[in-house]
């Protein structure tokens, strides 16, 4: 059997960040194995609390509001820029391992996807990352340097496949590479927003940089802390910082 591993947090002597000590958490058979298949171990409370969800759903009716005001000036946008649908979806894979349909304004051509393989990857680790990836239309870039183009996941926080905060939700290309340890970041549910678009969005492009961000962030879990992070996500977003 293969150890997996979650991370617990412990504050560090010589700095204000927190350190991150590995605990044995489950085991899995491989590395291919299902995620609906592993063992996974008791929920933590960030995946359970009720108050969070109630959070949630306020959050994503709000929202969906912003959405319902947004959507038209912003459809027309995209249209003149780049001719196709308004709006993209991509499976993504959420609390422990299901997948789910998440929902963005398009920020890139029509056939994106079929040109990834063209365009260099700048991260390190199982993320994508180009910081002029030249599928992103001019609109796009407007649209994701706001974050306007993650409006939509409101529709994804009402309906209970993500959070308001968590981790980030990975595609199938990423969780198929992942090593046991990698599925603890999924043991709660994604997020619109979290420590790692709070701590530097696009600018960090190392995946395991941000998977002990997402343990921290599970380690360290209150609804206070949600509310900082939400808060900060919006100065952050405000003032471009970190949009790379």
């Amino acid at each position: 059997m293969v150890s997996t591993y979650f991370f617990k947090a412990r504050q560090s002597t010589t700095s204000s960040r927190p350190v991150l000590s590995r605990v044995p958490l489950f085991a899995a058979a491989s590395v291919e194995t299902a995620p609906q298949q592993l063992a996974w171990p008791i929920a933590l409370p960030a995946a359970t609390s009720l108050l969070k969800r109630c959070m949630d759903i306020v959050g994503a009716l709000v929202g969906l509001l912003m959405v319902a005001v947004a959507i038209v000036p912003i459809a027309i946008a995209i249209q003149l820029d780049s001719p196709g649908s308004i709006l993209f979806s991509q499976t993504r894979y959420g609390y422990r391992g299901q997948p789910f349909r998440m929902w963005k304004f398009r920020s890139m051509i029509a056939d994106a996807d079929a040109q990834k393989h063209s365009v260099k990857n700048e991260a390190k680790g199982l993320i994508f990352k180009n910081e002029a990836d030249p599928r992103v239309t001019r609109v796009g870039r407007f649209l994701r340097r706001t974050s306007l183009d993650e409006l939509p996941q409101f529709w994804n926080v009402l309906t209970g496949s993500m959070s308001l905060v968590g981790t980030r939700p990975p595609v199938l290309n990423e969780v198929t590479q992942y090593q046991p340890h990698h599925w603890q970041r999924l043991a709660i549910k994604p997020g619109m927003t979290g420590y790692w678009q709070t701590s530097g969005r696009s600018c960090i492009k190392d995946f395991e940089e941000i998977m002990d961000m997402d343990m921290a962030y599970q380690a360290q879990w209150s609804l206070w802390l949600d509310f900082k992070i939400i808060f900060k996500t919006v100065a952050v977003v405000l003032s471009s910082k970190g949009a790379c």
